[in-house]
């Protein structure tokens, strides 16, 4: 079964994306701190992206009561979210960590948009922890209860 991230989720991704590379091309300590976020989330998006938002594609289909056999191939997803989830949110406290840096650069730079942007990733990173992990680990759940 193909598990599609939620729209939503892909499109504020890739927003993220955009704005952190147009930060990462700025001269001086706002560029260097960007470029330190955008190294540190790279491969943190790419693991988000290939196992802990797709299942969240399925949540619709749960709340209506949908559920096949085929959807027990997202276990092996929140299975690897869950083993993989202290590290997440480890790499989270990192790229927190030099989210705050850029916010201090684009303060001391006159750049109030870079630290606008990195407050508004510091929220989505809550989210992920709050909300979205949490959600895409319950999916598992709830498929192997109710599919055993």
């Amino acid at each position: 079964m193909n598990y599609l991230i939620p729209k939503p989720l892909k499109v504020e991704h890739e927003e993220l994306h955009a704005q952190l590379l147009k930060a990462t091309q700025e001269e001086g300590e706002v560029g260097l701190s960007a470029k330190e976020v955008a190294k540190l989330l790279h491969n943190h998006f790419i693991k988000e992206e290939e196992y802990a938002i797709p299942p969240l594609g399925l949540l619709t289909h749960l709340s209506k009561g949908v559920l096949t056999n085929g959807m027990k191939s997202v276990l092996a997803m929140t299975e690897k979210l869950k083993a993989e989830l202290p590290h997440m949110l480890e790499e989270h406290k990192m790229i927190i960590e030099a989210l705050h840096n850029l916010i201090t650069a684009s303060k001391n730079e006159n750049k109030p948009q870079y630290a606008e942007f990195s407050e508004k990733l510091i929220l989505h990173a809550q989210t992920e922890e709050e909300v979205m992990y949490p959600a895409a680990i319950l999916v598992g759940e709830y498929i192997k209860l109710k599919l055993q």
